[in-house]
């Protein structure tokens, strides 16, 4: 080619207004002490279960607000308002995630004095991954039987989230899910990363779960 030729680079990750959009709602929170935490996982490893749990640990403590956020139907909300705590269904329109502007525009359906926000996300591992929803902390859950392979299969997700919660141990003895693996390949993806394993359904480790979540509440106002 010519060496006269200028070359000039105008790549820009589609992911940049989003990034800023969500650092923006970061900060408007953190001054209204608020804290916004991102709960994903797959379809059916029980976040809504798991949420249930957390929230009567910590319902008597702190104000909670739950967004839902599915493609249709309003089930998981109707279930989460059953714990007392205030809730709203998010619908994206086919969309496959949440966007920092969309958790906006729940967060001012939610209304305010709300000492914890709770973004239940779209049940799946990739594109909530993706985006930043100006959340404090991502939490990922990781059921028995999804195979304790998923940290290799989908490494944004587990890079992202600061907990992983590690659901249905009670099945264990049933599924060739080895945990100690699991961990490995988690903190191969996110050294950093705290593991707690649970069970929603008899509510086995949802105290430590609750303990971890109280932990950063506490620090998050100090």
């Amino acid at each position: 080619m010519d060496g006269n030729v200028k070359i000039v680079d105008v790549q820009r990750s589609i992911y940049e207004d989003n990034d800023e959009r969500a650092r923006l709602l970061r900060s408007e929170l953190r001054e209204k002490g608020v804290y916004l935490l991102n709960v994903m996982s797959s379809p059916g490893a029980g976040k809504t279960t798991t949420l249930t749990g957390l929230i009567n640990a910590l319902k008597d403590n702190y104000r909670i607000g739950v967004m839902e956020a599915d493609i249709d139907s309003d089930v998981d909300a109707r279930r989460i308002s059953e714990t007392g705590v205030r809730s709203i269904q998010l619908h994206t329109g086919g969309m496959c995630h949440l966007d920092s502007d969309m958790t906006r525009q729940g967060l001012d359906e939610l209304g305010g004095d709300i000492d914890l926000a709770i973004l239940e996300n779209v049940g799946n591992l990739v594109c909530p991954a993706e985006f930043d929803t100006g959340a404090v902390k991502n939490i990922a859950i990781l059921s028995v039987p999804e195979g304790d392979d998923k940290p290799l299969k989908y490494p944004l997700m587990f890079t992202v989230c600061s907990l992983v919660l590690i659901n249905k141990i009670d099945v264990l003895p049933y599924f060739d899910f080895d945990l100690d693996k699991c961990c490995e390949y988690i903190h191969a993806r996110n050294p950093e990363a705290e593991v707690i394993t649970i069970c929603a359904k008899t509510g086995e480790g949802i105290d430590k779960f609750a303990e971890w979540v109280d932990r950063e509440l506490k620090a998050y106002k100090a």
